[in-house]
């Protein structure tokens, strides 16, 4: 098979229960997503954010926001304390 950027992979993660997902160590691991402020303020609507500002969102593997910053640093510093695997996004 060949890949390129239109390429759809349907992973078989994608299917787990909830309780498949957390055996697998789901609790326990975020990714960080880089995201402008217009859009953080459709997932997160308790706050404001400046439309264009860019953020950084800390999202836990189940996709619930646990945390916003607005600098790279502030992220890595939270994350510092905390007892989570990290994944990236490309």
């Amino acid at each position: 098979m060949q890949f390129n950027s239109e390429t759809k992979v349907d992973s078989p993660l994608r299917h787990l229960t909830e309780q498949q997902f957390m055996a697998l160590g789901g609790d326990a691991v975020v990714y960080v997503r880089p995201i402008k402020g217009r859009a953080l303020g459709q997932i997160i609507t308790t706050g404001e954010f400046a439309p264009d500002e860019d953020f950084h969102l800390v999202v836990s593997a189940d996709g619930s926001p646990l945390m916003v910053a607005d600098t790279e640093e502030a992220v890595t510093e939270w994350l510092a304390g905390q007892d989570l695997g990290i994944v990236t996004l490309h």
